[in-house]
């Protein structure tokens, strides 16, 4: 968890090209960072920062504050966009200018609720916590994504037995937490995948020791 950057929502993220991609503030980050750390693959160079004020970095957990990693700061927007390795400087400058211009100021900054602090006029608004970018010293963090686990799998019955995809249900084989396939789409939130694993686990296990009494002799035929 120490290389997790789950503050994103209270700043922006900008790709290699100085470009937002990303409604940093649609959900709260447990809904949105398997979807957004994804999305980074996508990205040019998959070279992808993170950018604060300082109005908002006591909010940031303390992930950002362990000794391994790449974080430039700066007191002025042109001094960081200069500092942000493999990015188009120019654009992140216009980029946070034209941020700071659409941030609905006069809407109150709640980071506890879905506040409707939005941008207007943007290609991509920002949903919830928009706060200009305006207040130094200012804090980027280079971020890469994670695999937790894929969003494909085998198909199974209601039993967690494997599917043959001609031949039905495979004798003996059964399936649990990631291995099994149609949970998720695109994304997933944040503890879900635990949960597939102890409700897939419990009915695999139960259905594996099932079957295999059945198969002993003498064993349960009820």
């Amino acid at each position: 968890d120490q290389f997790q950057k789950h503050n994103y929502p209270f700043g922006i993220i900008v790709n290699a090209n100085g470009e937002r991609y990303v409604d940093e503030g649609a959900n709260f980050h447990s809904h949105t960072y398997a979807k957004y750390g994804g999305m980074i693959l996508q990205q040019p160079d998959m070279n992808v920062w993170q950018i604060f004020d300082s109005k908002v970095t006591h909010l940031l957990r303390s992930e950002y504050r362990i000794r391994r990693v790449t974080k430039v700061e700066a007191n002025s927007i042109d001094e960081l966009a200069e500092k942000l390795e493999g990015t188009n400087s120019k654009a992140v400058l216009k980029t946070i200018k034209e941020f700071n211009a659409a941030c609905r100021t006069d809407i109150e900054f709640n980071p506890n609720i879905h506040d409707g602090r939005c941008t207007e006029g943007l290609e991509i608004n920002k949903t919830n916590w928009a706060n200009p970018i305006d207040q130094p010293p200012f804090h980027a963090f280079h971020v890469t994504t994670g695999v937790t686990f894929t969003f494909g799998g085998v198909k199974v019955t209601k039993d967690a037995q494997i599917e043959h995809q001609f031949k039905g249900a495979i004798p003996g084989l059964y399936a649990a937490g990631e291995m099994v396939g149609g949970l998720f789409f695109d994304n997933y939130a944040s503890g879900t995948g635990l949960m597939s694993g102890a409700v897939f686990g419990r009915i695999a296990g139960r259905s594996a020791a099932m079957s295999a009494s059945k198969s002993k002799p003498g064993g349960s035929h009820g």
